[in-house]
């Protein structure tokens, strides 16, 4: 029987007591270009991987690996992760004190206390949408690794669900938004990353919704499902075509056991009413193509 235990190191800088400006200031002269981009990674999506950390930012694991243990040393991010027997999970990383300073300081935000900053990552550690938090992060941490290595693509755009919930004006909470650019087509996309433990009605209603308000607005972009399954995709799929539902909004679908090891920005994209096979995320139809104003929070 596999028996596991939450397992939260202390960072050496992670101390009641406030920390100075000046310890800020060193520390931002110390990071990389690098390191900052893993930073405003982690203020925004909250904790990745190890793995998705160097899929995005560094050449390799193992120069991932290193350069965030001397992070974590250093006080400027912090971990932490189940131990399994047998076997171990992978780190998950968040900001530590120094990290959260930096990126307060950067936005004109106030610099938080330390102990708020691990109340954060304590909760986080033991909250039960972690495993959801970190199956979001992954497939546009996919796509930023494919931009890397693929001249002419780019994850242009990256948005958590608070700030995508925010653009729809609360008519509905996207697991997250993202732009992806690839041979001058752009596809701007809502993602719904699906665990399986909601009834697929529930799917349903979120695109005859929510989503369905969208489609007169400059918001009325295809809404992609990650699903854990083909079997789950096939019965998704038949409920779309019975109700309709798919016939005013845009909808295509990914399955984890059929993507595995393909890269989200492939043809692992099943269209719904779309006689055919899958389409590559650029392939998929998009009725609107400009983007959100305001910027972007993540440039791959």
């Amino acid at each position: 029987m596999n028996r596991s235990r939450l397992v939260v190191p202390t960072t050496r800088a992670a101390t009641p007591r406030r920390i100075g400006v000046g310890e800020i200031a060193d520390e931002i002269r110390r990071v990389m270009p690098r390191d900052r981009r893993a930073l405003d990674l982690l203020a925004d999506h909250q904790t990745l991987t190890t793995e998705q950390i160097a899929a995005v930012a560094f050449p390799n694991l193992l120069r991932a690996q290193r350069r965030l243990r001397t992070l974590h040393q250093r006080g400027v991010l912090d971990r932490f992760r189940h131990a399994i027997r047998p076997g171990s999970q992978s780190w998950r990383w968040c900001l530590g004190p120094i990290g959260a300073g930096i990126v307060a300081a950067s936005r004109g935000d106030p610099i938080p206390r330390p102990a708020a900053v691990r109340a954060r990552t304590n909760r986080l550690a033991v909250s039960p949408r972690l495993h959801h938090l970190l199956g979001i992060n992954q497939v546009f941490c996919a796509l930023a690794a494919h931009a890397r290595h693929h001249p002419g693509s780019e994850l242009s755009r990256w948005w958590p669900e608070s700030r995508a919930t925010a653009a729809c004006g609360a008519l509905v909470r996207p697991d997250g938004h993202g732009v992806w650019v690839e041979a001058g087509r752009v596809v701007s996309f809502w993602l719904e990353y699906d665990t399986g433990t909601e009834q697929l009605a529930r799917l349903v209603e979120k695109i005859t919704g929510g989503y369905a308000l969208l489609t007169s607005t400059p918001l009325a972009y295809p809404v992609l499902f990650w699903l854990p399954s083909t079997a789950r995709e096939d019965h998704l799929h038949a409920l779309l075509t019975r109700t309709g539902a798919g016939g005013a909004v845009t909808v295509a679908t990914a399955a984890t056991d059929h993507a595995a090891g393909a890269s989200p920005a492939g043809p692992v994209w099943r269209v719904a009413g779309r006689n055919g096979g899958r389409v590559r995320l650029a392939e998929i139809p998009a009725t609107v193509q400009a983007t959100i104003g305001g910027g972007a929070s993540w440039a791959g």
